[in-house]
Protein backbone atom coordinates (compact mmCIF):
# COMPACT_ATOMS: atom_id res chain seq x y z
CA UNK A 1 0.00 0.00 0.00
CA UNK A 2 1.20 3.69 -0.37
CA UNK A 3 2.43 4.75 2.64
CA UNK A 4 1.82 8.37 2.44
CA UNK A 5 -1.51 8.24 4.00
CA UNK A 6 0.47 6.74 7.16
CA UNK A 7 3.30 9.24 7.01
CA UNK A 8 0.35 11.96 7.08
CA UNK A 9 -1.19 10.60 9.78
CA UNK A 10 2.22 9.53 12.11
CA UNK A 11 3.56 13.38 11.34
CA UNK A 12 0.91 14.91 12.89
CA UNK A 13 1.91 13.76 16.32
CA UNK A 14 5.52 15.28 16.38
CA UNK A 15 4.39 18.75 15.32
CA UNK A 16 6.26 20.14 18.31
CA UNK A 17 8.25 17.06 19.41
CA UNK A 18 10.97 16.79 21.56
CA UNK A 19 14.17 16.51 19.57
CA UNK A 20 15.24 13.53 21.40
CA UNK A 21 11.85 11.93 20.12
CA UNK A 22 11.03 13.75 16.82
CA UNK A 23 10.13 12.92 13.18
CA UNK A 24 13.97 12.54 11.93
CA UNK A 25 13.98 9.59 14.61
CA UNK A 26 11.14 8.13 13.08
CA UNK A 27 13.24 8.06 9.87
CA UNK A 28 15.83 6.84 11.40
CA UNK A 29 14.22 3.78 13.23
CA UNK A 30 12.01 3.41 9.76
CA UNK A 31 15.67 2.93 7.29
CA UNK A 32 17.25 0.44 10.16
CA UNK A 33 14.03 -1.32 10.54
CA UNK A 34 13.72 -2.06 6.68
CA UNK A 35 17.56 -2.54 6.52
CA UNK A 36 17.00 -5.19 9.19
CA UNK A 37 13.84 -6.74 7.81
CA UNK A 38 16.47 -7.38 4.48
CA UNK A 39 18.11 -9.59 6.31
CA UNK A 40 15.39 -11.59 8.72
CA UNK A 41 12.79 -12.26 5.85
CA UNK A 42 10.64 -9.89 7.45
CA UNK A 43 6.80 -8.53 6.03
CA UNK A 44 8.36 -5.14 4.91
CA UNK A 45 4.90 -3.63 4.97
CA UNK A 46 4.00 -4.42 8.23
CA UNK A 47 7.83 -2.79 9.76
CA UNK A 48 7.10 0.04 7.71
CA UNK A 49 4.05 1.46 8.20
CA UNK A 50 4.94 -0.30 12.77
CA UNK A 51 8.06 2.18 12.58
CA UNK A 52 5.84 5.29 11.01
CA UNK A 53 3.56 4.90 13.63
CA UNK A 54 6.02 3.67 16.87
CA UNK A 55 6.38 6.54 18.57
CA UNK A 56 2.73 8.50 18.15
CA UNK A 57 2.15 8.78 21.69
CA UNK A 58 5.50 9.59 23.14
CA UNK A 59 4.81 13.27 24.03
CA UNK A 60 2.05 12.09 26.08
CA UNK A 61 4.17 10.20 27.64
CA UNK A 62 6.63 13.04 28.45
CA UNK A 63 4.15 15.60 29.28
CA UNK A 64 3.18 12.64 31.99
CA UNK A 65 6.49 12.62 32.84
CA UNK A 66 6.30 8.61 32.48
CA UNK A 67 3.14 7.71 34.05
CA UNK A 68 1.69 6.85 30.16
CA UNK A 69 3.17 4.27 28.36
CA UNK A 70 3.77 5.72 25.11
CA UNK A 71 4.00 1.95 23.52
CA UNK A 72 0.79 1.08 25.20
CA UNK A 73 -1.26 4.82 24.61
CA UNK A 74 0.10 4.48 20.57
CA UNK A 75 -0.89 0.88 19.86
CA UNK A 76 -4.64 1.76 21.06
CA UNK A 77 -4.15 4.92 18.69
CA UNK A 78 -2.76 3.16 16.13
CA UNK A 79 -5.41 0.72 15.93
CA UNK A 80 -8.04 2.99 15.29
CA UNK A 81 -6.18 4.28 12.43
CA UNK A 82 -5.68 1.02 10.91
CA UNK A 83 -9.12 0.39 10.72
CA UNK A 84 -9.38 3.06 8.12
CA UNK A 85 -6.93 1.56 6.27
CA UNK A 86 -7.45 -1.50 3.29
CA UNK A 87 -5.43 -3.66 5.15
CA UNK A 88 -5.67 -7.64 6.42
CA UNK A 89 -6.42 -8.05 9.73
CA UNK A 90 -3.42 -10.31 10.77
CA UNK A 91 -1.27 -7.22 9.50
CA UNK A 92 -3.10 -4.57 11.24
CA UNK A 93 -3.23 -7.01 14.36
CA UNK A 94 0.84 -7.64 14.06
CA UNK A 95 1.49 -3.80 13.25
CA UNK A 96 -0.41 -2.90 16.82
CA UNK A 97 1.52 -5.83 18.28
CA UNK A 98 4.74 -4.36 17.10
CA UNK A 99 4.19 -0.64 18.75
CA UNK A 100 2.88 -1.91 21.89
CA UNK A 101 6.15 -4.22 22.46
CA UNK A 102 8.88 -1.89 21.29
CA UNK A 103 9.45 0.00 24.74
CA UNK A 104 12.78 -1.55 26.47
CA UNK A 105 11.35 -0.29 29.67
CA UNK A 106 8.01 -2.35 28.73
CA UNK A 107 6.61 -5.19 30.01
CA UNK A 108 5.08 -6.47 26.84
CA UNK A 109 7.46 -8.76 24.78
CA UNK A 110 7.85 -8.86 20.71
CA UNK A 111 6.49 -12.29 19.68
CA UNK A 112 6.71 -11.90 15.59
CA UNK A 113 9.89 -11.67 13.80
CA UNK A 114 7.87 -7.59 12.69
CA UNK A 115 7.86 -6.70 16.24
CA UNK A 116 11.44 -7.76 17.47
CA UNK A 117 12.79 -6.15 14.30
CA UNK A 118 10.92 -2.66 15.47
CA UNK A 119 12.39 -3.13 18.95
CA UNK A 120 15.35 -3.69 17.64
CA UNK A 121 15.93 -0.33 15.05
CA UNK A 122 14.27 1.59 18.03
CA UNK A 123 16.77 0.24 20.13
CA UNK A 124 19.38 0.54 17.96
CA UNK A 125 18.85 4.61 17.43
CA UNK A 126 19.43 4.80 21.04
CA UNK A 127 23.09 3.91 21.32
CA UNK A 128 26.24 4.91 19.60
CA UNK A 129 26.90 8.39 18.45
CA UNK A 130 23.45 8.88 17.99
CA UNK A 131 22.36 7.78 20.90
CA UNK A 132 24.65 10.03 22.67
CA UNK A 133 23.32 13.44 20.87
CA UNK A 134 19.51 11.99 21.84
CA UNK A 135 20.54 11.03 25.70
CA UNK A 136 22.07 15.02 26.05
CA UNK A 137 18.81 16.40 23.85
CA UNK A 138 16.67 14.75 26.35
CA UNK A 139 18.40 15.85 29.56
CA UNK A 140 18.68 19.09 28.12
CA UNK A 141 15.11 19.52 27.53
CA UNK A 142 14.24 19.00 31.24
CA UNK A 143 16.93 20.62 32.66
CA UNK A 144 19.67 17.66 33.67
CA UNK A 145 22.54 18.37 35.45
CA UNK A 146 25.21 17.89 32.17
CA UNK A 147 27.27 14.98 34.29
CA UNK A 148 28.07 13.23 37.55
CA UNK A 149 30.30 10.36 37.03
CA UNK A 150 29.79 9.11 40.48
CA UNK A 151 26.05 8.89 40.53
CA UNK A 152 23.76 6.64 42.26
CA UNK A 153 21.48 5.04 39.86
CA UNK A 154 19.48 3.43 42.85
CA UNK A 155 19.45 6.87 44.34
CA UNK A 156 18.21 8.55 41.58
CA UNK A 157 15.13 8.84 39.26
CA UNK A 158 14.14 9.44 35.84
CA UNK A 159 12.77 13.16 34.78
CA UNK A 160 14.92 14.21 37.71
CA UNK A 161 17.46 16.89 38.04
CA UNK A 162 19.94 14.33 38.49
CA UNK A 163 18.56 12.16 35.39
CA UNK A 164 21.55 13.03 33.14
CA UNK A 165 22.87 11.48 29.47
CA UNK A 166 25.43 9.19 31.86
CA UNK A 167 22.80 8.35 34.51
CA UNK A 168 20.94 7.01 31.15
CA UNK A 169 23.81 4.85 29.89
CA UNK A 170 24.62 3.14 33.14
CA UNK A 171 20.78 2.61 33.35
CA UNK A 172 19.76 1.44 29.90
CA UNK A 173 21.93 2.07 26.77
CA UNK A 174 25.04 0.05 28.43
CA UNK A 175 22.26 -3.23 28.43
CA UNK A 176 21.02 -2.55 25.06
CA UNK A 177 23.47 -4.86 22.60
CA UNK A 178 22.68 -7.71 25.02
CA UNK A 179 18.84 -7.41 24.62
CA UNK A 180 18.61 -7.24 21.46
CA UNK A 181 16.49 -9.88 19.65
CA UNK A 182 17.60 -10.34 15.95
CA UNK A 183 20.75 -11.75 14.47
CA UNK A 184 21.51 -8.45 12.31
CA UNK A 185 20.31 -6.60 14.98
CA UNK A 186 22.89 -7.70 17.53
CA UNK A 187 25.81 -7.29 14.93
CA UNK A 188 24.43 -3.59 14.27
CA UNK A 189 24.57 -2.99 17.96
CA UNK A 190 28.44 -3.93 18.65
CA UNK A 191 30.31 -1.15 16.69
CA UNK A 192 27.84 1.40 18.53
CA UNK A 193 27.94 0.07 21.82
CA UNK A 194 31.79 0.16 21.91
CA UNK A 195 31.57 3.79 20.32
CA UNK A 196 29.58 5.02 23.71
CA UNK A 197 31.46 3.15 26.00
CA UNK A 198 34.50 5.19 25.20
CA UNK A 199 32.28 8.17 24.87
CA UNK A 200 31.39 8.14 28.67
CA UNK A 201 34.90 7.14 29.66
CA UNK A 202 36.51 9.69 28.17
CA UNK A 203 33.92 12.27 29.74
CA UNK A 204 35.01 11.17 32.85
CA UNK A 205 38.11 11.34 32.42
CA UNK A 206 37.66 14.80 31.19
CA UNK A 207 35.43 16.21 34.22
CA UNK A 208 38.14 15.51 36.27
CA UNK A 209 40.28 16.85 34.03
CA UNK A 210 42.51 14.15 33.53
CA UNK A 211 42.66 15.20 29.45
Amino acid sequence: MDLKEVEKFAKSFFLDADTSHDWEHVERVLALSLKIADKENADKEVVAISALLHDIARKQQDDSKGKICHAEKGAEIAKQFLDTLNLEKSKKENIVHCIKTHRFRGSNIPETIEAKIIYDADKLDSIGAVGIGRAFLFAGRFNHRLHDKNIDIEKTKEYSKDDTAYREFLVKLSKIKDKLLTRTGKEFAQERHVFMQDFFNRLNKEVDGEL
